[in-house]
């Protein structure tokens, strides 16, 4: 099946009720908090696969600790031309050029409207392609859902909206960030917003993003999000297509900023997004300095029982290094990924 086709196809099976709902409820191990918000697990849906909000509290049955809906932009837009979904199945890859398709505000705003979600809700907010002002677009997110979301995230990071990433510098970020923080101020409750970046920074690009959250109220960082690199998937079946790769490809490198940026900027809290692909690999995230996780292209080949593995995984880990609970093991290898140490090939 075509894979855009694919995933609309399982939207549509969880819409109908046709996803396991979890039984029994989270391990102690698990529970921890992100953000001030309380977390009965710390594995969260990535956004991407819910992008216009049509099954966040499907998600959260299923087990999922923090569901992130979008991105989602002002105005409805198509995205980019089909066909912009790619699989590389030798390397259990994505690669896609979406850009940012989705039915906008009201659309989600009307789905997420009184909806009993029994997890953190996230929503992604972004900028209409076409937009005069990215800013203005991210203003217009925050003004919207500051007072619905549990957590917003300000995805600056996608290749596939020209001009994006440039917000990632450092006076064009200073700019976002005061307007996005200032219109939060003026919200009825003040929301946690968080960053989201490419896995693409350099090393300054690193030291610029910190220099300047690191002089707001920013709440914290996901890292990350899709690489254009195609250093892992070289000569494989469509690994030349544009757009962002993910899935297990991008597991080393977004794993080695997420340690980097952990250096960078403290105790702030960060979600740890990239390549997550089995419990071994999600436990490196906790292990780089991550406080919680998301996934989403892993599903798309491991399919939905991963989460339930994850979790097991991680109680499993938890128990075996004589700790009560997840948060424990929060950067207790962060200098071997920072400095590039190779990974045991499990993890590859």
């Amino acid at each position: 099946m075509d894979p855009e086709t694919a995933h609309g196809a399982t939207i549509s099976a969880l819409r109908l009720g046709l996803a396991p709902t979890q039984q029994d409820k989270d391990a102690p191990e698990l529970a921890t908090t992100l953000c001030g918000l309380d977390l009965a697990n710390p594995v969260g849906m990535a956004a991407g696969f819910d992008k216009n909000a049509e099954v966040p509290r499907q998600l959260a049955l299923m087990g999922f600790g923090m569901v992130e809906i979008g991105t989602v932009t002002p105005r409805p837009q198509e995205g980019n031309a089909k066909p912009r979904l790619f699989r590389i199945p030798e390397a259990e890859g994505v690669i896609n050029r979406m850009g940012f398709n989705n039915e906008g505000h009201e659309a989600a705003f009307e789905r997420l409207k009184g909806l009993r979600v029994p997890a953190a809700l996230g929503v992604n907010i972004g900028a209409n392609k076409d937009s005069a002002d990215f800013v203005a677009d991210y203003v217009l997110g925050v003004q919207r859902f500051a007072d619905l979301a549990d957590y917003l995230t300000v995805n600056v990071s996608s290749p596939n909206t020209p001009g994006l990433r440039n917000l990632q510098a450092d006076e064009a970020l200073r700019r976002l960030l005061g307007e996005v923080l200032s219109a939060r101020a003026k919200a009825r409750t003040r929301v946690p917003v968080l960053l989201k970046i490419a896995p693409d920074l350099d090393q300054a690009g690193m030291d610029a993003v910190a220099r300047v959250i690191l002089d707001t109220d920013l709440d914290g960082l996901i890292v990350s999000n899709t690489t254009i690199s195609r250093d892992p998937v070289s000569g494989l079946e469509n690994a030349s297509e544009t757009g962002g790769l993910s899935g297990k490809p991008l597991f080393a490198l977004s794993t080695q900023r997420l340690a980097q940026m952990r250096q960078r900027v403290g105790s702030m809290p960060i979600v740890g997004v990239g390549g997550i692909h089995s419990p071994q690999t999600a436990l490196a995230k906790f292990e780089a300095g991550a406080d919680a996780i998301q996934f989403y292209s892993a599903l798309v080949f491991g399919g939905l029982d991963l989460l339930d593995r994850v979790k097991r995984g991680l109680v499993a880990a938890v128990r075996a290094q004589g700790k009560l609970n997840i948060s424990e093991l929060v950067g207790t290898k962060v200098d071997d990924w920072a400095f590039g140490k190779a990974p045991p090939s499990e993890l590859r």
